[in-house]
């Protein structure tokens, strides 16, 4: 019998794929359980459907963030941390920290994996960060100033 997935299965599939199955396995556990429903042309449409909804989602995300990182090359974005007076940081500053700073500053989101940040920043100073994705690339100056 083929079955729509509404979720995740182990050994079976992921969600809103078609997949084959045992009759009896598919009527009497995962159509029941809510974990599948029977592969009508309807289901099979709006499967389709919201995929395609999905994909031109993720494109307008992806454009949306190429245009976010260009705006922020050779912009200057301050962090104020706590640190002593040799100037030592008392906690690390790590790729979430400079995201929100981010977010804070230039008022849009940026996700944490596309800063190259290869360790914490620890001391207080200037620094030149380095955002990049899909070959489009960004620098910009990280000032951190004591609190």
């Amino acid at each position: 019998m083929q079955i729509v997935l509404l979720r995740e299965i182990a050994g079976i599939g992921r969600k809103g794929e078609v997949k084959n199955v045992a009759e009896g396995h598919a009527r009497n556990f995962l159509i029941p359980r809510g974990f599948a429903a029977p592969a009508t042309p309807k289901h099979v449409k709006a499967l389709e459907a919201q995929y395609e909804r999905s994909v031109e989602e993720k494109e307008l995300q992806a454009d949306l963030l190429l245009k976010n990182i260009t705006s922020l090359n050779g912009t200057t974005i301050i962090i104020e941390a706590k640190a002593n007076e040799k100037g030592h940081l008392f906690k690390g500053i790590h790729r979430a920290d400079i995201a929100a700073a981010i977010q804070a500053r230039a008022h849009f989101e940026i996700p944490a994996d596309v800063i190259e940040l290869p360790e914490p920043i620890k001391e207080i100073g200037e620094r030149e960060i380095v955002v990049s994705t899909e070959g489009q690339r960004a620098v910009f100056i990280l000032q951190i100033q004591s609190l």
